[in-house]
């Protein structure tokens, strides 16, 4: 499998000039419309969505990961059980499972790889400006999901790191009882979650030394005409997926 970019891919098209906000708006939609109403034909609406959305956005096809043959190997296993178990219905539904999860993953990617880093913060400080009312510090968790955002990209190219370290080094015989030969996942995972303390101490130790987090940037984006018509059209796809599953299954 292929490392998933998690950074923004650099573009002009119409997707990456829609307000961070808008693009957040339709992945919290999609994610409601799946949660509610999972049904095929919501599913497919939703497909349809992402892949046009990708196209608009000029996403080479190269920058889409390709799964390993065991998760596929294991969501067909997973599919075949439950229909040996619970019948065709049972298979169908968690068939509906995986693809649902697919669905969410790659709409969640989509905005990561149009929008900037640094417009994710001020977008979800103004989606969540109506708990200020409740004195709650919404700048503050901006901040932090901001963060938590930008070091994604980190994490990966560290644990990617540490697998291409993990494979170099020379593995011992079981018998030997040698360190090198108890090498396990665990290894890198412990090493991965050091390496995230420090890199946070030391963007601690930054923040601190500029006198807190300050604005949460300086360009100021703002919601325009096109994301009106974006939120527009994605309302219109909603509309479609939920009459389309209500008259699938009332005609059968």
């Amino acid at each position: 499998m292929n490392a998933l970019p998690l950074r923004e891919i650099p573009g002009d098209s119409v997707v990456h000039r829609l307000w961070a906000g808008t693009k957040l708006i339709g992945v919290g939609l999609i994610g409601v419309l799946l949660w509610v109403l999972p049904s095929w034909p919501a599913l497919a609406v939703v497909a349809l969505v992402v892949v046009g959305v990708a196209l608009l956005a000029g996403i080479p096809l190269g920058a889409v990961p390709k799964p390993p043959w065991w998760l596929w190997a294991l969501a067909g296993a997973s599919v075949a059980l439950s229909a040996s178990v619970a019948g065709v219905n049972g298979g169908l539904t968690t068939a509906r499972s995986v693809v649902l999860g697919l669905l969410v993953i790659a709409a969640s990617v989509l905005v990561v790889w149009t929008t900037p880093a640094a417009q994710l913060a001020p977008a979800i400080a103004t989606l969540m400006r109506p708990l200020r009312w409740l004195r709650l510090p919404v700048d503050e968790w901006a901040v932090v999901i901001a963060l938590c955002l930008r070091s994604l990209p980190l994490m990966v190219d560290e644990l990617l790191t540490l697998r291409a370290v993990h494979r170099l080094r020379p593995h011992s015989p079981m018998k030997v009882r040698h360190p090198s030969s108890q090498l396990t996942i665990l290894d890198m995972v412990v090493a991965a979650l050091s390496s995230a303390l420090r890199r946070s101490a030391e963007l601690g130790e930054a923040i601190t030394a500029r006198g807190g987090t300050g604005r949460l940037t300086v360009d100021d984006a703002k919601p325009g005409r096109i994301d009106v018509i974006a939120l527009v059209v994605m309302g219109v796809f909603v509309a479609a997926a939920i009459a389309g599953s209500f008259l699938i299954r009332g005609a059968m």
